[in-house]
């Protein structure tokens, strides 16, 4: 018998969580939720309320909410308490990073779509409404992009040709990514012996393996806004550059492709391999 991978009831392995202390709280039993929103946080308390807002100020109402802390040591936790009464879900305690976080919110959601949104960026009021009204008019796809404001522009489209040799296909992971539910149970949870960008390595699974459908919102369809300073903005170039070829790699890309891929990103940043910390 196949093993399943996709569980609804996820129990904190903490032995210091207790249900609502500190951890895990019920709000209410949601019958069938349109969106599962995740957000996953560890000492995020400057701009964690201003998400929070975001998400339960939304337009479209038809959600549940989880968050997923790491063991803060900051007020992010007060900050999870002071909403708690609308939450679906929280829990705080130890992970092995923020893919690991991804993976715990995903065990415990119901929602027809799954979507992130990490505790420093923000949704527009209209965000779930606009991922809505694609999926009531465009039922056959998988997954969604949705557009996203940078503090340099607006990040938009999706395309999927360029997954073999660019990653730079897509418009974001967090706050602009929807998935059914149904399609990441197929996929499977985020590996985290990727640090930085095991996106990236479940985008390849989705995309290319699973052959999965996906579309993109238009341009001035903003679902969300990038603040800067994020978790990717502070690894190193090179660190970035070594695990994306580990990620391919592992895929079983074409070995010359990935010399050609290296190569050129070795050379068009060597200001940043190099730079003083």
């Amino acid at each position: 018998m196949k093993k399943k991978l996709w569980k609804l009831n996820y129990i904190p392995k903490s032995k210091n969580i207790r249900f609502g202390e500190g951890g895990l709280r019920k709000k209410k039993i949601i019958k069938s939720p349109l969106f599962s929103i995740i957000t996953v946080v560890y000492n995020g308390d400057r701009y964690l309320e201003k998400t929070i807002k975001s998400v339960l100020n939304q337009s479209n109402q038809n959600f549940e909410y989880i968050i997923i802390d790491g063991g803060s040591k900051d007020n992010s936790l007060k900050l999870i308490k002071k909403y708690e009464k609308r939450l679906d879900y929280w829990l705080s305690e130890k992970d092995k990073g923020i893919y690991d976080a991804f993976n715990k919110g995903m065990k415990v959601a119901k929602g027809k779509f799954i979507g992130f949104i990490n505790s420093d960026d923000i949704y527009t009021k209209n965000a779930l409404k606009i991922i809505s009204n694609y999926y009531l008019n465009n039922k056959y796809f998988d997954f969604i992009f949705g557009s996203v404001k940078k503090h340099w522009g607006v990040l938009h489209g999706y395309r999927p040709h360029k997954i073999k040799y660019s990653w730079g296909f897509y418009s974001s992971h967090s706050t602009g990514f929807f998935i059914k539910r149904d399609v990441a149970e197929k996929v499977g949870f985020y590996n985290t012996k990727y640090k930085y960008h095991a996106d990236y390595d479940y985008f390849y699974r989705l995309i290319v393996k699973k052959k999965k459908q996906g579309v993109s919102t238009k341009k001035n369809e903003l679902v969300g806004v990038f603040r800067r300073g994020g978790f990717s903005s502070q690894i190193s170039f090179w660190k970035k550059l070594n695990e994306e070829i580990k990620i391919r790699y592992d895929n079983h890309q074409n070995i010359f492709l990935l010399a050609i891929i290296f190569c050129n990103k070795f050379f068009r940043n060597l200001d940043q391999i190099f730079k003083k910390k």
